[in-house]
């Protein structure tokens, strides 16, 4: 959430700013505008609880000196009315408010590219060479098929589209895929965590999914609506909501495997076969919490943290900077890490890395003290390391021999158990 205060003082810089994210300059203006009727309200208000307090005195001193107070006690029934009156007027406009301000996406950094969309993003170096193929590389779902390692067709019969069976060694795969990524942050000094797979709409609101993305969220119970995490960021990142972080901790990077769920309302038509686009789905998320002046280093890290299980893997991929216009709603600023993939013929993405500075802080209430004692908005990043399934495809198609079989990624032999994929039908 962005502070009302800055708002208020740089209104020309964040309609400008905002203008980049698709948000009309109007919007700005009638937060700008119940704001200060908001405050005129206030002072109203207390000028009146100050009346109310002076005729108060006076009723007492009438009646003890008997006098007659018909007529200061129906004024003080009219200035409580009055206040009564103004009070709802403030609850209205602070809900107006509050109800603008969490539609409002955080302020892009000025590092970034500005465009509409994902065509004005900046490669900033591609990494790896990419694979050369004697024969015609197949797409990581025929692969995965061929082999009996994925079962999408019985994945669509018990779930619905968009499902998955991992099979034999697709699920072995997966396994030593997320685990080599968790020992490889472990030593990079993620702390590892088991976090809830549900989490309350206070949760959802905290980093920003609510209420812009509920329609893209599971939810569910009867007595109290939860939500089915879309990441691990919102359990992770509301580790400390309503805290205040000892300073001397931070920054403080801790790491997660969970399942991700995710309605993907609006991409129908989009990726319908494979790994890449999933309602249920693995991913190893990354999360830091750090001081404002550490927050951009920090990011850089995280981007190398994503970047060592790329290049361990030795799978080609470069990295991107959004632009304001595909920049999701919480972040200040992304690396996007893009794997290549052979059957596409394209680089797809595989992590997105964000710093969103205290927007997400504000919105949960995480602060730490400085060094003068003030409190002060932690900055939170967040990032994937990686997403799983998206891994295991980029595997699948990068390692791929021409006699149907994949050499499984050298790093991920011990984990794997043997250093080559062959047909379930052969094992059996």
């Amino acid at each position: 959430m962005l502070e009302m205060k800055m708002i208020r003082n740089n209104p020309e810089l964040v309609k400008e700013r905002l203008a980049t994210r698709g948000v009309d300059a109007a919007t700005i203006e009638e937060l700008l505008a119940a704001d200060v009727k908001r405050r005129e309200l206030l002072v109203s208000t207390e000028e009146l609880k100050a009346r109310r307090n002076k005729v108060s005195d006076e009723i007492g001193l009438k009646k003890r000196n008997k006098e007659d107070a018909s007529d200061v006690i129906a004024e003080m029934q009219q200035v409580s009315a009055d206040i009564k009156g103004m009070d709802e007027q403030v609850e209205q406009l602070d809900s107006q408010i509050e109800n603008i301000a969490l539609h409002l996406p955080n302020m892009p950094n000025e590092s970034i590219p500005v465009g509409p969309d994902e065509d004005s993003n900046r490669e900033e170096y591609r990494v790896g060479d990419l694979p050369e193929f004697s024969f015609q590389p197949k797409a990581h779902f025929e692969i995965g098929e061929d082999l009996g390692i994925l079962d999408f067709e019985r994945g669509a019969k018990v779930s619905g589209a968009r499902f998955v069976y991992y099979v034999g060694q697709g699920a072995r795969l997966e396994r030593a895929v997320y685990n080599f990524m968790l020992d490889e942050h472990e030593k990079e000094g993620y702390i590892e965590m088991l976090p809830p797979y549900l989490v309350k709409d206070l949760a959802m609101y905290g980093t920003g999914q609510y209420p812009k993305f509920q329609d893209d969220a599971y939810r569910v119970g009867t007595n109290e609506a939860m939500t089915l995490i879309p990441t691990a960021e919102v359990p992770l990142t509301n580790y400390y909501r309503d805290e205040v972080i000892d300073a001397e901790k931070l920054p403080i990077s801790v790491t997660a495997l969970t399942p991700a769920f995710r309605e993907e309302a609006g991409s129908a038509g989009r990726d319908t076969r494979g790994l890449i686009r999933m309602h249920q789905f693995n991913k190893v998320e990354m999360v830091k919490f750090a001081k404002p002046e550490q927050s951009y280093a920090e990011l850089d890290k995280m981007v190398e943290n994503a970047e060592n299980i790329l290049k361990k893997l030795n799978l080609p991929y470069h990295v991107l900077t959004l632009s304001t216009g595909d920049m999701g709603f919480s972040a200040a600023k992304t690396n996007d890490l893009e794997v290549w993939m052979p059957a596409q013929d394209q680089y797809r993405e595989i992590s997105s890395v964000s710093n969103t500075e205290s927007f997400q802080a504000r919105r949960a209430h995480i602060q730490y003290r400085d060094d003068e004692g003030k409190l002060q908005y932690v900055h939170t990043l967040n990032g994937s390391g990686l997403a799983v399934g998206r891994a295991v495809a980029a595997i699948l198609e990068n390692y791929q021999n021409e006699d149907g079989t994949v050499t499984v990624p050298e790093v991920l032999v011990p984990y794997f158990g043997a250093d080559k994929i062959v047909s379930e039908k052969d094992l059996h």
